[in-house]
């Protein structure tokens, strides 16, 4: 089945197409002091080798927005700068050939303010990120609305996309994120009604590891079969590479991109004979810098264990003692040994993927 996604205008962040008939792009954040720029760089190249293709960084002073230059002279991704309350920052920021800016038109001053921002973006050929987010939606709004609603997060996009357009703005990305999966769906789909811009979609605050990877999943996954999203941030109270990680897996689990090898491993149960945790984990491991999309089966069970491991491109079937090598649904390898399985497994792995880079 084929997810029929929303059509949108296409934008540029950088050399980065977003909406249109462009993948969904996978986007994170760094969590260091931008000031500290060997610091900065070396996390967003993490993010870059975990699969990371736009990444944003906060804009806090003037001296962090005149690292910008440094910094994005050394990476290889498009930069966008997270911006608040002082629209000075995000002029600077553009003189320093920033990428993307994402702004909340409504505290970065008056109108005065925004006229000279829109003209300088237009300069510079960057786009703006609209971010709207429930925990600092406006006063007026929330007076209006009682409390944080679907409905005023749009009016709040909607109010700011109207501050832009009218005056010719038109490179626009939007967010509405709330902690609340349900909320936040509701708040894409009215939007998506109003407008053919370009949408970020993430659930902000989403949380530590576990609960942040759940939440998100159902979040996203959803949106993402609805059709709505073209560019998506997993946000967790955790190291940002996790975040790309979780990313790239509900991209592969709808089929909407693919980045890496597909490990399927079975949940364990009484009739489980070896360590088939340690092992998967251990699998799992020793190819997370792997990109080449292809299928791993680690299987500990004579149910399912055989017919899993031989529909992979390749796949462990393992028993007490013993385990079998399927590649291409053919036994290539009989182990014998426990502690041989692992070894064993990896060095048909390494082959499987030599051959495949050869043929």
């Amino acid at each position: 089945m084929h997810i029929e996604r929303r059509k949108t205008r296409t934008i540029y962040v950088g050399d980065v197409g977003i909406g249109g008939d462009n993948p969904i792009r996978v986007q994170s954040m760094t969590n260091t002091d931008t000031k500290d720029i060997a610091k900065t760089v070396r996390q967003i190249k993490e993010l870059e080798d975990a699969g990371c293709e736009l990444v944003r960084v906060a804009v806090l002073d003037e001296q962090a927005a005149r690292c910008i230059e440094t910094i994005k002279s050394k990476i290889n991704i498009p930069l966008i700068a997270d911006i608040h309350f002082d629209y000075r920052l995000a002029l600077i920021c553009l003189e320093q050939g920033i990428d993307g800016l994402r702004i909340n038109p409504g505290n970065i001053g008056g109108e005065d303010k925004i006229d000279v921002l829109v003209q300088k973006a237009k300069v510079h050929k960057v786009p703006i990120r609209i971010g709207v987010n429930g925990g600092s939606l406006e006063k007026s709004l929330l007076q209006k609305y009682k409390t944080v609603t679907p409905e005023a997060m749009v009016e709040s996009a909607l109010k700011h996309v109207y501050l832009l357009e009218k005056r010719d703005f038109f490179d626009i990305k939007i967010s509405l994120k709330t902690s609340s999966v349900i909320k936040t769906i509701k708040a894409y789909e009215l939007l998506a009604q109003k407008v053919d811009y370009p949408l970020h979609i993430g659930i902000t605050e989403a949380g530590t590891f576990l609960r942040g990877t759940v939440k998100s999943a159902l979040g996203l996954g959803i949106l993402l079969y609805k059709g709505l999203g073209d560019t998506l941030r997993v946000s967790l109270t955790d190291s940002p590479v996790k975040e790309v990680q979780v990313a790239w897996e509900i991209l592969r689990s709808l089929d909407l991109r693919h980045r890496g090898p597909e490990i399927i491993s079975c949940p364990t149960c009484g009739r489980t004979e070896i360590d088939l945790i340690e092992l998967t984990q251990a699998v799992e491991e020793a190819l997370k810098d792997v990109q080449e999309v292809f299928t791993v089966a680690v299987m500990g069970c004579v149910v399912n264990g055989p017919g899993e491991a031989k529909d992979a491109d390749i796949g462990l079937a393992g028993g007490k003692d013993c385990g079998v090598v399927f590649v291409k649904g053919e036994v290539k390898r009989k182990i014998r040994g426990e502690a041989n399985l692992l070894p064993v497994f990896l060095e048909e792995i390494h082959r499987f993927l030599e051959e495949k880079s050869n043929s």
